[in-house]
């Protein structure tokens, strides 16, 4: 369809495939004709988006486009061609109908959440209530609840902030055919707050050139600079009880950067950049893209290499071992991590019953994400937003491990009241020497979202020496707990108790 861009197939495929888990943990495999159709930036901004389906990864068929994309970014010799054998075998298919994808919508609090846009618009009462009442169990503070009737004015839901940010959204292609849609509304956005963020610098010089940019400003649009921060809360928070309409990549409760302890609370619902720029230009109404189909066309890209030639120092075989690294005083190492005991005691730090718990939860980004240099105060964020208590109870365990690793070290001497008690409770031989002491966490589903390895190390940094699931929602989380040295227990449904 016109105006149907690649953040509508990829949430028309998020929605048809992440509830009932139909690629969970597999490898999503792009093939048949109608890649080829596809440009190479529409490409990828469906691929940044199957993180979302709770897929391992993916991997796309490549053309004559994507040749020549790699001669754009001087790289024609890293080109090669894929193709599935002719004998492939496969776990299972999905069908994508590129023609009968419409403009799409992901209301909060997950990418999943999916409607078309004429479907929102044709029954916007009933759907709204009906997200309204699930999301209320997602909302740590018991005081707020999700607000989104009272933006349906005269029947269409009404919204005042728009972002095109990041890895899906800041795209040339996107921002392209944003500031066509835009250019062709000619009464500018209003009071609409739109604010773009081009992917990188090169592609932001290259937007200034064709005139994108100038074409984005003149209708009202703000210009912002090559960063991801409104994805994860580091910037461009809606206003409390706003609704945002976003390109870019989740819409986890809090994440858009609202605090709910501070009695703030905002929602995203995901868009394509095409029907964001349609809504924009009709002042706030939400506004399928399609109507805007016979203004988009391709703009020719060239890539700045320049940029990069003259800021970023490319090291790679040429070590000079002689510089010595600046360190601020944010950055610092990593504790001793210490190798797992013959036994082990967990104490639960923590319980958490909801349904999932994202890697949002586990540990915010947003503010803390400039603490990502500094474990030990990363750690201290460490669930904050879903079990406040958490840290407290997590170093209180770990204490115990210390004493009792100082007091091995030392090799003699008195044990303390509280640890010779803990290890009391073992029917191990001399549980000083060989049984550990860590913290758990116990969660119906944990990990779902970004790969981030902080969600697993910050329980690492505390002291954390397991997780305890009925099932963890990606391999990418169970696999960050195994590398950082924490065992992924399974255990069933009616054995938690």
């Amino acid at each position: 369809h016109p105006g149907v861009g690649p953040q509508d197939v990829a949430l028309a495929l998020i929605g048809a495939v992440f509830k009932d888990g139909f690629v969970k943990n597999k490898v999503l495999e792009f093939v048949g004709p109608g890649v080829s159709s596809l440009p190479v930036e529409f490409r990828n901004g469906i691929d940044v988006m199957t993180t979302e389906t709770a897929c391992l990864s993916s991997i796309w068929r490549t053309d004559g486009s994507v040749k020549k994309y790699y001669e754009i970014h001087g790289r024609p010799a890293d080109y090669t061609q894929l193709d599935p054998d002719e004998a492939a075998w496969y776990d299972g298919a999905v069908v994508i109908d590129l023609d009968k994808v419409k403009p799409m919508i992901a209301l909060p609090f997950h990418p999943s959440n999916v409607y078309t846009i004429d479907d929102l618009n044709e029954n916007a009462g009933d759907i709204l209530e009906k997200v309204e009442k699930e999301a209320s169990g997602q909302i740590e503070n018991p005081n707020l609840t999700l607000s989104l009737k009272d933006k349906i004015r005269s029947g269409r839901l009404c919204v005042d902030h728009g972002v095109i940010a990041g890895c899906a959204g800041g795209t040339p292609d996107n921002i392209v055919a944003a500031a066509q849609i835009l250019k062709a509304g000619k009464s500018g956005i209003g009071e609409f707050s739109l604010s773009v963020y081009p992917g990188s610098q090169p592609i932001k010089m290259e937007l200034v050139e064709n005139g994108t940019l100038y074409d984005l400003m003149s209708v009202g649009a703000t210009v912002r600079t090559a960063f991801c921060g409104p994805c994860f809360g580091a910037c461009d928070t809606p206003a409390n009880n706003g609704l945002s309409i976003r390109h870019t990549t989740r819409n986890f409760p809090n994440r858009e950067g609202s605090k709910p302890d501070g009695g703030q609370l905002a929602s995203v619902a995901l868009m394509d950049a095409r029907s964001i720029a349609a809504t924009a230009a009709n002042g706030g109404i939400l506004t399928s893209a399609e109507q805007y189909g016979e203004f988009l066309h391709d703009v020719e890209y060239t890539f700045r290499k320049e940029i990069y030639d003259k800021k970023v120092y490319r090291g790679f075989g040429k070590p000079q071992s002689e510089r010595e690294l600046v360190y601020g005083p944010n950055i610092r190492p990593w504790p001793r991590v210490y190798p797992l005991a013959e036994n082990l005691m967990l104490s639960v730090a923590s319980v958490i019953t909801d349904p999932v718990t994202t890697t949002d939860e586990l540990i915010p980004s947003g503010e803390t994400s400039s603490l990502r240099s500094n474990p030990l105060k990363l750690a201290e964020y460490a669930l904050s937003r879903k079990d406040p208590g958490y840290v407290g109870r997590a170093k209180a365990v770990q204490a115990l491990e210390n004493t009792r690793r100082k007091t091995t070290d030392a090799g003699s001497g008195e044990v303390p009241f509280d640890l010779k008690s803990v290890l009391a409770l073992t029917k191990t031989n001399d549980p000083l020497k060989n049984t550990g002491i860590g913290s758990t966490i116990f969660a119906v589903k944990p990990g779902d979202g970004s790969a981030r390895e902080q969600a697993a190390s910050s329980q690492k940094v505390l002291g954390g020496q397991a997780n305890i699931a009925e099932e963890y929602a990606t391999k990418r989380y169970r696999s960050n707990l195994i590398n950082w040295g924490m065992i992924p227990f399974i255990i069933a449904r009616e054995n938690r108790e």
